[in-house]
């Protein structure tokens, strides 16, 4: 029986991508550095989860700097959380179409909200203060980020401490997420996982998702309850991935494990 939903948030609750990339372009011109990224450099560098390890990790691979100083990483991303926590508060982002329409219903349920996520406590707060209201924390009961899940995705560790913290097996808990790497995490943890892919990672592969929609319009509790009842009676790695809201009954192959 389904007892818990659980969000990640950069591209699941709201399309962050590009706000984010303004931001580190921002970071980049304020520190005096000719650094740009375009769109697709940086669809290419997401990739790499963490933003601090994203800018190593493009020094490295992209201007041959082995060992970039750590201090101008931890400089470029304060500058980049400030700038992305200002565009935020200026209106800048919303809340994925069908996303609050499914917590305001779980809440009306009962059923528990979780967030599974490897971003700064204070990007968080920034989306979800401006798109949920201030004491949007209420709405959800368990919440694991950067900073107490250090390791990040496709490192499970995020998911591990939801479920302990909810007390829940994974098999109870239904997972949402938008890439390759956070699918990847959610299932190392056992959780049957709906994906929503962004522009930035639709290329990715989903083949272990539960489903594979454009978004979650028109997603209510009841037919979660219904695909996860389908993902307990017959555990299957091959999604519907035609993108429709009512796929086909098709038979689902055993996989062996």
């Amino acid at each position: 029986m389904l007892q818990a939903l659980v969000f990640d948030v950069d591209g699941t609750l709201a399309d962050t991508e590009a706000t984010h990339r303004a931001a580190f372009n921002q970071a980049f011109a304020e520190e005096g550095l000719d650094w740009h990224w375009d769109e697709a450099l940086y669809t290419r560098l997401l990739e790499v989860a963490g933003g601090q390890e994203r800018i190593a990790h493009y020094a490295r691979r992209h201007l041959g700097i082995e060992e970039l100083d750590t201090a101008l990483v931890q400089r470029l991303h304060a500058r980049k959380t400030l700038a992305y926590e200002a565009a935020v508060g200026d209106g800048a982002l919303t809340l994925r179409r069908g996303v609050r329409a499914l917590i305001d219903e779980a809440s009306r349920a009962g059923l528990p909200l979780a967030i599974a996520t490897t971003t700064t406590p204070a990007n968080i707060d920034a989306l979800l203060r401006h798109t949920l209201g201030a004491a949007w924390r209420l709405r959800f009961a368990v919440l694991a980020d950067g900073h107490s899940a250090p390791r990040k995705k496709p490192d499970p560790l995020a998911y591990q401490q939801v479920l302990d913290a909810l007390g829940l097996p994974a098999q109870a808990c239904l997972a949402f997420e938008d890439s390759a790497n956070g699918l990847r995490a959610a299932t190392a943890a056992g959780l049957p996982t709906v994906v929503t892919p962004t522009r930035y990672t639709a290329h990715h592969d989903f083949g272990s998702a539960l489903r594979v929609l454009p978004d979650l319009a028109g997603v209510d509790i009841a037919a979660l309850r219904q695909w996860h009842g389908e993902a307990a009676r017959r555990p299957c790695t091959a999604p519907h991935r035609d993108r429709i809201r009512n796929p086909p009954e098709t038979p689902c192959p055993t996989t062996t494990r």
